[in-house]
């Protein structure tokens, strides 16, 4: 490890919550690589998408009218279900290793 790398700082475009995300995935992977950050980058962006998806289907409801009074899925479901699986494919992209360990083998109790 080169100890004369700063640290970096998380875009500022992100949120709070997806920077303070960004912070604790780069300190606990020890990301310093370009293609890493940029990765760890675009997965806090798909979660800011996400969660601002979540906020409004959260005010608005899970299924709105469509212009014939009929209800269906409010199109965010969309938006949120797609940018999680972005998030969750850079995740994998970084080989983070998102299982908590367990201290023993075996499945976990209670499955």
């Amino acid at each position: 490890m080169n100890l004369n790398i700063k640290p970096k700082k998380p875009p500022k475009h992100l949120s709070k919550e997806g920077q303070a995300l960004w912070n604790k995935l780069l300190n606990e992977y020890s990301i310093e690589d370009e293609a890493g950050l940029l990765i760890l980058s675009t997965a806090m962006e798909a979660f800011d998408r996400m969660r601002e998806a979540q906020a409004i289907i959260k005010k608005e409801g899970m299924q709105v009218a469509d212009r014939f009074g009929q209800m269906k899925a409010h199109p965010l479901t969309v938006t949120e279900r797609d940018s999680r699986s972005a998030m969750m494919q850079a995740m994998k992209s970084l080989n983070l290793d998102l299982e908590p360990l367990n201290d023993r083998a075996g499945r976990p109790a209670g499955r």
